[in-house]
């Protein structure tokens, strides 16, 4: 059973009929009991990441995904879901994650440029990811494939061991981590048509 986090902060139905499209039955949760009992974890995000993780230390849900983490089940962080998990962000102020993953969550440059245009922030809609590192979630996904992006904060992790795409906006940033049963993405896997369908199903079959 896979249990999306319902803390109030994403679009979670659609991570669900993600799941569904692929034959994974997977359960929308605001009950943290829930989550301690599932074989596989999604946290989705969307919004700021202060809101984020306030309201799910309110609902309770810090503890049962450190637990989850450490007994080494399959864990699935998405866009503000993959920032919680490092140290901390500073939208809005600075701000504590979860502190998971070593490394910090930053902004866009203002007037970064690329084939001589001005990039917008936030970063939105479809762009490359290369691969660093191959995670199970990634198997049979492309070098060069095309992702669905919205953010104007990305991660940088202290370890960067730990990347396993980076996307070219401006720099090269990290848009996906892996380690050890960890799997994150700064795009969004739901809204990623046939590439983003095949790593939830892979994420569904992980063990």
């Amino acid at each position: 059973m896979i249990a999306i986090i319902d803390y109030g902060m994403g679009n979670l139905r659609s991570v669900q009929k993600g799941f569904e499209k692929v034959g994974s039955e997977a359960v929308v949760t605001a009950d943290p009991r829930v989550v301690l009992e599932a074989e596989r974890v999604v946290l989705p995000g969307v919004g700021a990441f202060a809101d984020c993780m306030r309201n799910l230390e309110q609902a309770g849900f810090v503890e049962p995904i450190l637990k989850v983490l450490t007994q080494g089940r399959p864990f699935l962080g998405i866009c503000v879901g993959m920032q919680l998990l490092f140290s901390d962000s500073v939208e809005f102020g600075l701000y504590q994650g979860l502190d998971v993953i070593p490394g910090h969550v930053v902004r866009f440059s203002e007037g970064m440029r690329q084939g001589g245009e001005e990039l917008k922030v936030p970063h939105m809609g479809w762009n490359q990811i290369s691969f660093n590192n191959r995670p199970p979630a990634f198997a049979g996904i492309d070098e060069g494939a095309n992702v669905y992006f919205v953010h104007s904060y990305y991660v940088r992790p202290d370890d960067e061991a730990v990347i396993a795409t980076t996307t070219g906006y401006g720099i090269d940033f990290c848009s996906a981590i892996w380690k050890d049963n960890i799997i994150a993405t700064q795009f969004h896997p739901e809204k990623s048509q046939d590439v983003g369908l095949r790593i939830l199903k892979n994420f569904a079959e992980m063990h």
